[in-house]
């Protein structure tokens, strides 16, 4: 992990939780700990790693994550045992 995903792991864990942390950002971190990414249909993209899966959906048209989306990849983090 780079010192950039770093940042985002520690923002990422943030509360509250952050409304202009860029989705990239979130990929590149879920990417760099390991993920998989397995595109869907349109926007949909999933997540898998170790047997662990999560869906979601990138935001358009602004390149911020929802703050729902922040909590779910939290969530996803804390699932595959990854904390800053």
């Amino acid at each position: 992990m780079n010192s950039r995903q770093k940042k985002t792991l520690a923002v990422v864990f943030k509360d509250p939780v952050p409304g202009t942390l860029e989705w990239v950002d979130i990929e590149g971190l879920l990417v760099a700990v390991g993920c998989q990414i397995i595109e869907g249909n349109g926007s949909r993209v999933r997540f898998e790693k170790d047997g662990e899966l999560e869906s979601f959906h990138r935001p358009h048209p602004a390149k911020e994550a929802k703050r729902y989306q922040v909590r779910a990849a939290r969530a996803f983090l804390i699932r595959l045992g990854i904390e800053p």
